[in-house]
């Protein structure tokens, strides 16, 4: 597989701008490319900030999904490429799992590498991975696996993976009361500023009657109530279900009786309504 070499972050506003245009042909194969930024420093009024809005301590240590946030502008680059299979707007991010080796500090160089895995039929369409791999001096520190739904005329009878763990029942450990300007102020410290949870105006836009949470903030925001082991080595499998529409409320439910840790998010209005299941091991 080529690796392609990027200097730099890339600004996500751009991306989805060139997203949203028309005209744009997909292929019918992932690219046989790798997308490399080497010696990233991670800023550490950034991770202040993304500490304070997901409920991680303020710590030196990055918290469980922050090398996600730092690769995920280089899994959007590769999604907007010319060629790619599906449409990078209307994707549905279904699914993450993130391992992590061992601790990674905030001064610490990454060399992080994103490329696209297993593109697949799905019931509802199809799907594909996005692989982010963060190494430091050359030693595999942190790994993720982000999984993407393109609507579509779907296979039923197509595999639909590792299935989730029933969502704890019973009282809730927590009750989080979500503003509507969540989306902006998550965007703000993550960079991912996609219209569906900007504004109600933007989203409505996109088919949302409301702006809607980021999966990847309700996902951080379980791991923070969990608490600092989740920075250290273990592996977490997270399946998205509902969208959590802002301004809302949300019940924390949380299992540490089995051999993993199960947690999940679930309407506070309609606890039938689940927003998302989590593993922890």
């Amino acid at each position: 597989m080529a690796v392609k070499t990027v200097k730099s972050i890339p600004a996500l506003g751009p991306i989805y701008a060139k997203a949203a245009l028309p005209g744009k042909s997909p292929g019918k194969d992932l690219p046989d490319t790798q997308l490399r930024l080497a010696g990233h420093a991670v800023d550490r009024s950034d991770l202040l900030a993304y500490q304070r809005i997901c409920g991680f301590n303020n710590s030196d240590v990055l918290p469980h999904t922050y090398p996600h946030v730092v690769g995920f502008p280089l899994q959007m680059q590769l999604m907007a490429g010319k060629g790619f299979p599906l449409p990078l707007m209307g994707l549905v991010h279904v699914e993450n799992v993130i391992t992590v080796h061992r601790e990674i500090r905030f001064d610490e160089a990454l060399d992080i590498t994103v490329s696209a895995d297993n593109l697949r039929a799905h019931p509802k369409g199809k799907v594909v991975d996005l692989v982010t791999e963060v190494d430091v001096d050359g030693e595999r520190v942190w790994e993720g696996r982000s999984t993407y739904l393109a609507r579509g005329r779907g296979d039923a009878g197509a595999e639909r993976g590792e299935q989730p763990p029933t969502i704890p029942t019973g009282q809730a450990a927590a009750r989080w009361s979500l503003p509507g300007g969540l989306g902006r102020t998550y965007g703000l410290a993550s960079g991912d500023i996609n219209p569906i949870h900007m504004s109600a105006v933007t989203a409505k836009a996109m088919g949302f009657p409301k702006a809607i949470a980021h999966g990847m903030w309700t996902y951080a925001r379980v791991l923070g109530a969990i608490g600092p082991v989740t920075s250290g080595p273990c592996t977490s499998h997270v399946w998205f279900k509902k969208p959590v529409l802002l301004p809302g409320k949300v019940d924390f439910v949380i299992d540490k009786s089995g051999d993993q840790v199960v947690a999940g998010l679930r309407s506070s209005r309609k606890p039938e309504t689940e927003h998302l299941v989590l593993s922890l091991s």
